[in-house]
Parts: C-alpha cells; sequence; structure tokens
C-alpha cells in the first residue's frame, strides 16, 4: 500500500471494513466475523487473547459453546479472506498463539498503521517548526479515511472503546493540521473546513475558537461574532454551560477591535 495510491493487499478499517488484493475489494460476510476481524485489525501486531473475544461477540452473554465457536469463526474468516485475497498474499496474515490470535499484516497493509506513522511524522515536522511538511504529513494521513472507523461494523462494548479511541486520533490530527495551516496564514482557505468540523463536532471548543479565530483574520469580523454566538447557543442548550475562557478572550478582543494580523 502506498501513503498516497491506496492499498495494493491489506485491510482497511478507516471507514468500512474491507480487504483488498490488487483490485479485488472483499467484505467479510456475517456479523460475528467482521466483528472478529475488526477487532483484530484495531489491535493489530497484538495477541487478542481468546477471552476479549468472545466478551465483544456476546457482550458478557456467551453460550457455553463460545470458545469453540470463536475457533470455528477465525476458521471461517481464514478460508473467506483465501478466497477472495488469495491464498499466498493471506497465508498467515492471521496466526494462532497460545492464548488467542494475531492479526499480523506486513508494513503498510493496514490504513491505521499507515495513518499514525504519518500522524507521528507530521507530529514531529511541527516540533521542529517545518509547518509545510507537517501540513502535508496531516493531510496524507487524514487522506486515508472514507468515513468513521469501521462504518458498517456492529460494535460491542470492546470494539468501540477502540473505535472512539481511532477516532480521537483522528481529530487530533485535524486540529494539528489546523495549526499547521494557521501558522501558515492560510486562514481564509481554512474557513470552509473548520465550519464542516464544528457541525461534526458541535461541543469541542477548540474548533469553535479556530473558526472565530480564521474568520476575524480574514477581515470577516461580524461573522467572527456569529459564530460565538452559534457556539454559545450549542454550549447553553447541550449542556448548561457557558463558553470556555479562551473564547470569550476572542470575543472580547475582537470586541475590543483587536488587530486581526
Amino acid at each position: 500500500m502506498s501513503d498516497i495510491r491506496g492499498f495494493t493487499a491489506g485491510f482497511r478499517i478507516l471507514g468500512p471494513l474491507e480487504g483488498h488484493y490488487g483490485p479485488t475489494v472483499h467484505r467479510p460476510r456475517g456479523p460475528k466475523v467482521r466483528n472478529l476481524l475488526a477487532l483484530l485489525a484495531v489491535r493489530a501486531h497484538d495477541i487478542v487473547e481468546v477471552d476479549t473475544l468472545v466478551e465483544e461477540l456476546w457482550d458478557g452473554s456467551p453460550p457455553s459453546t463460545a470458545v469453540s465457536t470463536v475457533r470455528t469463526h477465525v476458521y471461517h474468516l481464514r478460508q473467506e479472506l483465501e478466497r477472495a485475497l488469495g491464498a499466498e498474499a493471506m497465508r498467515g496474515v492471521i496466526s494462532t498463539e497460545a492464548t488467542g490470535y494475531s492479526l499480523r499484516p506486513a508494513a503498510g497493509q493496514l490504513d491505521l498503521d499507515v495513518f499514525t506513522r504519518l500522524y507521528g511524522q507530521g507530529r514531529a515536522e511541527m516540533r521542529a517548526g517545518n509547518r509545510e511538511s507537517a501540513l502535508q504529513r496531516f493531510d496524507a494521513a487524514l487522506g486515508l479515511w472514507r468515513g468513521r472507523t469501521l462504518a458498517d461494523v456492529a460494535q460491542g462494548r470492546v470494539l468501540a472503546g477502540h473505535a472512539a479511541r481511532i477516532e480521537d486520533l483522528r481529530v487530533r490530527a485535524q486540529e494539528l493540521r489546523i495549526e499547521a495551516a494557521m501558522g501558515l496564514g492560510r486562514h481564509r482557505e481554512l474557513v470552509p473546513e473548520l465550519r464542516r468540523l464544528v457541525a461534526t463536532h458541535p461541543l469541542n471548543e477548540w474548533m469553535h475558537a479556530r473558526l472565530i479565530d480564521a474568520l476575524h483574520r480574514s477581515g470577516r469580523r461580524g461573522d467572527a461574532l456569529r459564530a460565538f454566538h452559534d457556539v454559545r447557543t450549542v454550549l447553553a442548550q447541550e449542556l448548561g454551560l457557558e463558553p470556555s475562557e479562551d473564547l470569550r478572550q476572542l470575543q472580547h478582543h475582537i470586541l475590543a477591535g483587536g488587530s486581526a494580523a
């Protein structure tokens, strides 16, 4: 898989769950088989204990045959992937360990791994003060996403916790990308993206503050104040809270005629 061009072989979880080999795309059948592969993928390279798989698949109410049924599901998953994507490509990808199973994709064969690597590179570039390079890394990382993590998988408690962690990483990458772009003075071009982000994350005050700041720095003082009014309304209606000190100081700065430079 290339960072930019997509997969030649591997698995995608940053959106719907998919297996790939060349032009072939495969979406595993059966809800429990899908959950099994999804949990192995979010914990790729680690051993996922059988007890953890049982908890995910039966949500605390397993049948007496749960352990043997997990083994059967793993067998069927291996067979399904080999039929759909090729025995050579899938051989050894799911390994049996003493206490459970492990998904062992090669480098670049899991989109989450590629995202994590690019995200780490972007953070390193930010720390070094290389905003342009950081922006490129974050753009490449975020370009791997096709929707919500495991968007088409009915997640149990265990899987939902991992998916939430991955979504938090996505939000942090978006925030760092915004920081890099604002540091490069790209306030006007950020406004549409920030409007989309605050619509997606209406309780994220940091993103609201960056939208207000970007509007102000773009010479749109009235729009900036309206954006402050919007977030104040959302926070009051949803949480019964007032805006944060960061937001209030930004409002006061704009009202006082502070410089947008």
